[in-house]
């Protein structure tokens, strides 16, 4: 028996975990206390890994479909099949003819770090879908249109804040999104104990909700009218203070005019809020010596998704906490692109391209998820046959699943990357299962820009991989080779050309730390015993905090890393700004026109008569969407596939608590036992996200019995956010009936 040091892949805190080993077994894990990050902190997710990792129910070698069956195949056959059919494909119906479908856990490996930007410029498709449009499409939108960059996403700086405004978030719950915070619950503890205030808008009274100083009941969907008038009152009220950041905002006259109608009494009848408690809320906000508004899931995935998220980081600069310690501040990882001069950029563009079918924009290079149905079955040039899925159950977490499924079943040939046969997977020509976490190397490329403090920890594998299997980057890359057409060249190829086109970059560079030096000399430098690992030192040495090859002895390398494997401490977040920006302008562009042109559209909101009863979705501790259902130990608790119901609402309608009720919306019917509570309010009702595992063909016994209902069974896919083509999965309306 013997321990090893992890990083905890299983949601976006990014914990340190210490596991306890036995021969090649996880038999324990528990929080690491000397950990820079979490210093200790684990949440139950964290402490099942050793369950989640050993599932039985976790393939160990490829499955190939055979006569209509998948059995189980050798490596070197799957990627036989893949290479005779893939090239052949797209060569007849051209490489748009491939939809690329990538999940949720993508960003919690160092694989789906590393190769699916290569995947997709190797297959030449425009057809990308992500788990972003089912999330956090809007703040990359809002981001990329406010800063010229879709990834700067400025974080609340909670370990210094004085007052947190926090809009449909649950982290409590879910552990932070968009936000990476080991022990979440404890800084906003923290927060309160100091003195500070926390503020939290969310139609339930969430464990968040009952931490705060004020809960605000807001009725769903009406975020983006709350914050507008919270802005309005800064105006009206000549609140605004930008602070040191004024010489570096335009549009904040145009912000003004373009909020004007959004009085808090305007506002007040659709957001089911008082006008004088968003009075005395932007009051707050202004009088807090620092301050950050931050919102989530709730904010993001309703109709005025970027509005919201747009509104968030107006308010953070009317009140001068943009970029400020103790406001909202971007972090700077350790393998992201050493800062530069401050100059104008390219900016950010939205609808460079269209889907086929009904014409969404593009954003981010992305198509919105719940246009994949119909781009697989509508006839024409351009169709979607073939989809590669890596870690994706879009099945369960895209709209109209059922829809979904039976456009899976028809098309030409489909490979999934995916420890699981799963409601998606089943579907596959080829499954491709990468090996479990501890058999794994673990690097966080996405949620060290997104970290509350900047720090960088490397995790190697904590057990040998298995004979049988192959790493998750050398499936990538056999991927990557096949679509470039050189199947059965060497994996490592792919990291070689990588390493030398962006050493040839650097060298001629004039501001780089290795200007003028030979590219063969530095690649032979680099350390590491994979592909994947030199590319993360290359980034390292490269990067902000790096040695530049040299040129800064004290900096960070891959080898400087591993003799900390605790991690190391870079220090608190620090102002970014004007060095960030990408604008065409070189500064903040407070009033983008997308964002202008859409505000006709909430401006009429104020007019509508809301639902009598919508849907909310709800996050679990013991879950991450729908990849955790399999794991027994994270199944008690709150994790349960209930619908959550008012008393008054209840008695109105006639259920009873523990009863079945049918719930119907836009794209169908579903039904579900009741959970009657008053910590949800009245004219709402909340389903879980990421339940349904009831399809046949699966192989997730744990999953299956206790299977629940797919929520967004209730959708069709017509319910968009306009700007970023996100799904609405909160705030739409529902009709119950009680089941006889």
């Amino acid at each position: 028996m013997h321990s090893a040091l992890r990083i905890c892949p299983l949601c976006e805190a990014t914990c340190g975990l210490s596991l306890t080993i036995e021969g090649s077994r996880v038999t324990g894990a528990r929080g690491d206390r000397e950990d820079v990050f979490s210093k200790g902190f684990v949440c139950p997710k964290g402490a099942s890994f050793g369950a989640l990792d050993s599932d039985p129910d976790r393939l160990r070698v490829p499955l190939v479909r055979e006569n209509g069956e998948l059995r189980e195949a050798g490596w070197d056959e799957a990627f036989d099949l893949i290479a005779a059919r893939l090239p052949s494909l797209i060569g007849e119906f051209g490489p748009d003819a491939v939809g690329l479908i990538l999940g949720n856990p993508n960003v919690h490996t160092v694989a789906g770090g590393l190769y699916p930007a290569l995947l997709v410029s190797a297959l030449g498709t425009r057809n990308v879908f992500t788990a972003s449009t089912l999330d956090q499409m809007p703040k990359h939108v809002s981001s990329g249109l406010l800063f010229g960059d879709a990834n700067a996403i400025p974080v609340p700086d909670l370990d210094r804040t004085d007052h947190l405004l926090l809009l449909g978030a649950n982290p409590l719950e879910s552990n932070g999104s968009l936000c990476t915070a080991p022990d979440f619950p404890g800084k906003l503890k923290a927060l309160r104990k100091r003195g500070g205030t926390l503020t939290v808008v969310d139609p339930r009274r969430t464990r968040t909700a009952k931490l705060a100083d004020r809960h605000i009941a807001i009725r769903p969907g009406t975020d983006a009218l709350l914050l507008a008038a919270l802005a309005q009152v800064l105006f009206e009220e000549k609140l605004t203070a930008p602070g040191p950041l004024a010489g570096h905002v335009e549009g904040m006259e145009e912000v003004h005019d373009a909020v004007r109608d959004f009085t808090p009494e305007a506002v007040a009848a659709a957001c089911d809020v008082d006008a004088g408690v968003i009075r005395t809320i932007a009051r707050e906000l202004a009088a807090a010596p620092t301050a950050a508004v931050y919102g989530r899931i709730g904010s993001s995935t309703v109709e005025y998704g970027t509005l919201a998220s747009w509104l968030v980081d107006v308010l953070n600069v009317l009140t001068g906490n943009l970029d400020r310690p103790g406001g909202a501040l971007f972090p700077l990882s350790a393998a992201d692109r050493a800062p530069r001069l401050p100059a104008p950029g390219k900016g950010f563009a939205l609808g460079r391209w269209a889907s086929r079918v009904s014409g969404h924009p593009e954003a981010k290079g992305e198509l919105p998820l719940a246009a994949l149905a119909e781009e697989i079955e509508t006839p024409g040039e351009g169709r979607i046959r073939v989809v590669i899925a890596s870690a994706a159950n879009p099945v369960l977490s895209a709209p109209d699943g059922d829809r979904l499924d039976r456009a899976l079943e028809s098309l030409d040939f489909m490979i999934s990357v995916d420890p699981y046969l799963n409601e998606t997977s089943r579907h596959a020509d080829v499954v491709l299962p990468p090996p479990p976490p501890a058999q794994s190397p673990h690097f966080d490329f996405a949620f060290n820009t997104l970290a509350v403090h900047n720090q960088v920890r490397y995790s190697p594998r904590a057990v040998p991989l298995d004979q049988d299997r192959i790493d998750e980057s050398e499936i990538f890359a056999r991927l990557v080779l096949i679509a470039r057409g050189l199947h059965g060249a060497p994996p490592g190829a792919v990291d070689d050309a990588v390493i030398e086109g962006t050493l040839d970059k650097a060298v001629t560079d004039p501001l780089s730390p290795v200007h003028g030096r030979a590219p063969g000399e530095l690649a032979g430098a680099l350390t590491g015993s994979t592909g994947p690992e030199r590319r993360l030192d290359l980034m390292l040495r490269l990067g902000p905090y790096g040695d530049g090859f040299g040129a800064n002895p004290e900096g960070i390398s891959l080898a400087r890393l591993l003799d900390h494997p605790h991690g190391i401490d870079l220090g608190p977040l620090r102002p970014r700004i004007p060095a960030l920006l990408k604008t065409r302008s070189g500064r903040v562009e407070l009033l983008p026109a997308p964002i202008a042109a859409d505000l006709p559209r909430l401006r009429a909101a104020l007019d509508e008569r809301p639902a009598s009863l919508v849907l909310v979705g709800r996050r679990h501790l013991r879950s991450n969407n729908s990849w955790m259902h399999n794991v027994a130990a994270l199944g008690g608790g709150s994790n349960r596939c209930t619908l959550q119901i008012h008393p008054a609402d209840a008695a109105r309608l006639g259920l009873e608590d523990g009863g079945p009720v049918r719930i119907t919306s836009d794209g169908g019917t579903v039904e579900a036992p009741v959970e009657i509570t008053d910590t949800i309010r009245t004219g709402v009702v909340s389903l879980p996200h990421g339940w349904g595992h009831n399809r046949p063909g699966t192989r997730m016994s744990v999953a299956a019995a206790r299977p629940g209902v797919n929520v967004n069974q209730l959708l069709d896919g017509s319910r968009l956010d306009p700007l970023s083509g996100t799904t609405v999965l909160n705030g739409f309306p529902v009709e119950l009936a009680p089941v006889r």
